[in-house]
């Protein structure tokens, strides 16, 4: 098991900010954030409102199960993209998260390229993250921190994953 690098609210939420600030300052104008869920998903409702740009969710799933914190398992991509955009294409900004060993946002663009509404729209794709792992073989376009190692990142609002709801009626019990 690696070390684990615990983030608090107020240094993810400045992580985010530093990413929205690396994008403007690039003059990259993305015109749809696609997020891989979950990780992606409170990054790209930040960064939404900053831009004002629409949104779209990929599920990606890659790591599952107890005690597998260190490996990455089977990558299971969702069926459809979910999004109120009407006509998807552009310049996407595909955010994760991290940036582990890169096999998720590399496989995400590839599926972004096949998947049907998209294909033949899309002028580009550039990918931000909000961490990068020493041993990732993947260079995002966009990322707020890159890792002299590679901790298990705690973010804050995992905390809920230990959590059962017994726990949350007692605590806010009246």
């Amino acid at each position: 098991m690696s070390e684990k690098l615990l983030v608090s609210w107020d240094d993810y939420n400045n992580t985010v900010e530093k990413l929205a600030i690396m994008v403007h300052q690039s003059g990259y104008k993305p015109s749809l954030l696609v997020g891989i869920m979950r990780g992606g998903a409170p990054i790209i409702d930040v960064l939404s409102r900053v831009f004002k740009l629409k949104c779209a969710y990929l599920a990606v799933e890659s790591y599952s199960g107890k005690g597998i914190e260190d490996q990455q398992g089977k990558l299971t991509f969702s069926r459809e993209m979910s999004s109120t955009v009407q006509n998807l294409g552009g310049n996407l900004l595909l955010c994760d998260d991290l940036s582990d060993t890169g096999i998720t946002l590399n496989r995400s663009i590839d599926w972004l390229k096949k998947y049907p509404p998209l294909k033949g729209k899309i002028k580009s794709i550039k990918t931000a993250v909000l961490w990068k792992k020493a041993k990732s073989t993947f260079n995002p376009d966009f990322c707020a921190v890159k890792l002299k190692d590679n901790p298990w990142i705690v973010q804050p609002f995992e905390r809920y994953e230990e959590i059962r709801i017994e726990e949350l009626k007692k605590k806010h019990k009246k």
